[in-house]
């Protein structure tokens, strides 16, 4: 994982959550246009969105220059159960006002997978203004990111061809789990001002022990970020 990480840590899930919200809302309100988020699903978010969307957390103008993407998506509809947009929708959107243009969910409503990936893949690039990412400038100010215990983030899995790919901005994963996934490959998400994971629970200790300390075979370990990466762990999923 490149460049060396920031750790922040907190004494247990809810001080990670919420001082991963405020620094979130920090960056938001100093922002002087627009401010492109890139959402991670997983449980460990959903209290943090939870607190940023709390009223009084930033005022209603900030709000207003927010973009919201997401980082992957299962192949489901946007109110189901599993879908990361849904999760996202009742702990934050439903609760904020973000202009509804402003929010660029995964179009899981198409044919396929690949549809679905190379729509989103369309939509980011009109957003970027280009269909070639520039090391010079950002797709996203802030990439929100989980840690599974297998080391994967967003939908990248150990073992599967989207790890190596490296022209497109959005791909399916097909077989990885149950479900099919649409998900950002390495490019889109390094072309982030700020990488910023969000890691809780005892269960996560030793993955992210493997992750700092460079463990090649891992997808969060091959990542090499154009910005800062800063992770917010609570004590429980700090290495020893």
């Amino acid at each position: 994982m490149t460049p060396s990480p920031l750790i922040e840590t907190s004494g247990n899930p809810e001080a990670l959550a919420s001082h991963a919200a405020a620094f979130i809302a920090q960056r938001i309100s100093q922002a002087p246009g627009r401010f492109a988020l890139c959402l991670s699903g997983g449980s460990t978010p959903r209290p943090v969105y939870e607190r940023l969307g709390a009223e009084g957390t930033l005022a209603p103008q900030d709000w207003e220059k927010v973009h919201l993407f997401w980082g992957d998506e299962r192949y489901v509809p946007q109110d189901h159960r599993d879908s990361n947009f849904r999760m996202a929708r009742e702990a934050l959107i439903g609760r904020v006002a973000i202009p509804p243009a402003q929010i660029h969910p995964v179009p899981t409503d198409c044919a396929t997978p690949q549809e679905a990936a190379a729509s989103y893949e369309a939509a980011l690039q009109r957003f970027y203004g280009a269909n070639i990412l520039d090391p010079a400038r950002f797709l996203f100010d802030m990439t929100l990111l989980g840690l599974g215990e297998d080391g994967h983030i967003a939908s990248l899995f150990p073992g599967t061809a989207a790890l190596g790919e490296r022209r497109a901005w959005v791909t399916a994963v097909i077989g990885a789990r149950p479900e099919p996934r649409i998900t950002l490959t390495f490019p889109a998400i390094e072309s982030s001002r700020e990488i910023v994971f969000l890691v809780s629970g005892a269960g996560k200790r030793d993955i992210l022990a493997r992750v700092l300390a460079d463990g090649a075979a891992l997808p969060a370990a091959l990542l090499h970020a154009q910005g800062a990466i800063r992770i917010f762990v609570d004590r429980a999923a700090l290495p020893g």
